[in-house]
């Protein structure tokens, strides 16, 4: 097979795969959260334009001249969709625009002009047709393009500089894999500005190899956010779910018993510590650090460890970790939790990540989650 065989196998694979997952989110059990809808609406999107590219390259509408030049830009539409799924996600969507309003008028300016375009040229006979059509399309895409950029660096504002506004998701995503969409996606802006380039190089004669890079990385970063999506989205609702109905019944007993060199007053303190943990449940903030904890019991740092080292024989993350296993195996076992995800049940026991959370417990007791959850019930 040639390299244009591979990509164009490449294109119609993508295209089946995007059809079918777009099918399988619509009739999911969040298909009709406003925010997978348009994660839905991207990965359709961006199938719609490979289906598109595949049929061009093969040829099938050659004999009809208005279907082989009406090419509809459906890349147009990646950007805006991503960004509403953002704002949705994020549950901004109120402080935010709704960028579609403008974007879809567009649009719709974009496919009556190319309308108009072979409306025009479909009953004359030139031989410019080609290189006129390949210059309108160039220049259209330079400006998808940058409305594209514009689009894709205001999102990136959002998410960055307006961490005031999305506390509460923050408060169970820490959006590390929308900041890994984001520097990928730069990637495929210098693959599109190159593809850009070489045609304008050439005096916009498309040499199609340019565009393959630009093509695959799109395709598969678009289905990476929609994978993520899913998956996020459910630990997001488990872990809000989680929130609600968790009442702390237990959390680690540690010794009364005072020797000589255990003042009352720092047992005083270390009681006022293990209450606010309890009373406010901080051990499942994920960012939990000392400094916090001792400005909240009005003493240093330093002095904080000190006596938790003293009274718990652990360092402060240490301590910490216990409260967030306690509540893990207590949730792991409770049959009210049993079709929660134990990464959700992990994530929402204060640990940040699933990595770490299963690191910790087999630590402490000497088992992975899902095996301490099969040991104890059978």
């Amino acid at each position: 097979m040639t390299i244009q065989e591979i990509f164009n196998l490449f294109l119609l694979v993508s295209a089946l795969h995007g059809f079918l997952f777009s099918f399988l989110i619509g009739f999911s059990k969040n298909g009709k959260e406003k925010s997978m809808v348009f994660i839905n609406l991207l990965v359709l999107t961006i199938s719609l334009n490979n289906i598109q590219s595949w049929i061009l390259t093969k040829n099938f509408f050659s004999e009809y001249f208005f279907l082989d030049y009406l090419h509809i830009p459906w890349h147009f539409f990646i950007a805006p969709f991503f960004y509403m799924f953002l704002i949705h996600y994020l549950d901004i969507k109120k402080q935010s625009q709704n960028i579609l309003k403008i974007i879809i008028p567009i649009f719709i300016i974009l496919i009556s002009i190319r309308i108009g375009f072979v409306s025009f040229f479909s009953d004359k006979n030139t031989t410019d047709i080609s290189y006129l059509f390949e210059k309108y399309t160039t220049f259209e895409e330079i400006f998808s393009l940058l409305v594209s950029l514009f689009i894709f660096g205001y999102s990136f504002h959002i998410l960055s500089r307006k961490e005031k506004l999305f506390t509460k998701v923050l408060a169970f995503d820490n959006l590390k894999w929308i900041y890994t969409f984001f520097k990928l996606g730069l990637f495929t802006y210098v693959f599109w500005i190159v593809a850009l380039a070489i045609t304008v190089a050439l005096n916009f004669t498309e040499f199609i190899y340019s565009y393959y890079p630009l093509r695959i990385s799109t395709t598969v970063l678009i289905y990476w956010i929609g994978y993520q999506a899913i998956i996020q989205l459910r630990l997001l609702k488990e872990r809000k779910d989680l929130r609600k109905k968790l009442a702390v019944k237990s959390a680690p007993i540690h010794k009364e018993i005072l020797d000589n060199e255990k003042d009352a007053q720092k047992k005083k303190i270390f009681d006022e510590i293990e209450n606010l943990l309890l009373e406010k449940k901080l051990f499942t903030e994920p960012k939990l650090s000392v400094e916090f904890l001792a400005n909240e019991v009005d003493i240093n740092a330093a002095k904080l460890s000190n006596i938790i080292k003293i009274f718990s024989e652990n360092s402060f993350n240490e301590y910490i970790n216990e409260f967030r296993i306690e509540l893990a195996k207590e949730l792991l076992l409770d049959e009210n939790y049993k079709n929660y995800t134990i990464t959700a049940i992990g994530l929402e026991s204060g640990f940040n990540s699933k990595s770490t959370f299963y690191s910790t417990f087999k630590k402490h007791t000497g088992n992975t989650p899902s095996a301490y959850q099969k040991s104890i019930k059978n």
